[in-house]
């Protein structure tokens, strides 16, 4: 169901500010006005053009978008947050597919969300949303043997449970804990089993963020159902899982994963 976008006021409507409020022209006013939304609005289309890169599987696109993000001049911290997306999205896609992202490794994809998200976390330290991405591009596995270090592991679990403490019921922040648990070894500290549990409070989540103001970051909604189907699947549960994939695709009709995942149980 599609919401309408909550307008922004114009800055500077408070008395506080009232001086410099007063002494802009019209056009001047008008320009700020403009140019506030704009930033806004910016990113909204960034984080979007990720997310469908990610969601078709269409790695050339994300990689056009380096130099977009690069060219950002604001310096703030969602530009380094969404430089540590982008390089996260194409690690992932390099981690099921090696060839997807020719000329570099997921190893040094998710190296580079990580320097992306220490850059912010420099500047905001209490930044739950990079704490959270920072620690989920630690446990990506780094080839295709789906290994990962133990210190990466520790670091990324360190990370989310502080990105928790800071943000308890932020649905990405959830999501990117309970990711952790299903995608590290056991030896790790993954848990899938815990994983379950985590998955479903976080979609409960999302489900909340949905019906009110929206939110940037706003991702991740959609592969909450799809990493639950997983679970469920793993769990036997594919009645479950084929609801959850239901949701999923109603988000981002064009998910590939959630596509094929899909079909693998339609086919049975």
């Amino acid at each position: 169901m599609l919401r309408s976008r909550k307008i922004s006021p114009c800055p500077g409507r408070g008395r506080r500010s009232r001086c410099w409020y007063c002494a802009l022209t019209a056009p001047a006013l008008v320009g700020v006005c403009l140019g506030a939304a704009r930033v806004e609005t910016s990113w909204r289309d960034i984080e979007a053009r990720i997310q469908y890169g990610y969601y078709t599987e269409d790695a050339s696109a994300l990689r056009s978008l380096e130099d977009t993000v690069a060219a950002d001049e604001s310096q703030d911290k969602l530009h380094g947050y969404y430089a540590a997306l982008l390089a996260w999205r194409l690690a992932q896609l390099a981690a099921q597919r090696p060839s997807a992202v020719p000329g570099v490794s997921t190893a040094q994809l998710a190296q580079r969300c990580v320097s992306e998200a220490d850059a912010v976390l420099q500047v905001q330290g209490d930044f739950a949303e990079a704490l959270a991405l920072r620690g989920a591009c630690l446990a990506i596995p780094r080839d295709a043997n789906g290994s990962q270090s133990s210190r990466a592991a520790h670091q990324a679990r360190r990370d989310t449970g502080r990105a928790l403490q800071l943000a308890a019921r932020n649905p990405r922040v959830l999501l990117l804990d309970a990711m952790n648990d299903y995608q590290l070894a056991p030896g790790l500290g993954g848990n899938r089993e815990r994983a379950l549990v985590k998955l479903r409070a976080a979609v409960a989540a999302f489900e909340v963020e949905r019906v009110g103001t929206e939110r940037l970051p706003g991702w991740g909604a959609a592969e909450a159902y799809l990493l639950l189907a997983r679970d469920l699947l793993d769990h036997g549960e594919a009645v479950a899982a084929r609801d959850a994939l239901e949701h999923a695709l109603l988000l981002a009709p064009e998910f590939t994963q959630a596509r094929r995942l899909m079909a693998q149980i339609i086919s049975g």
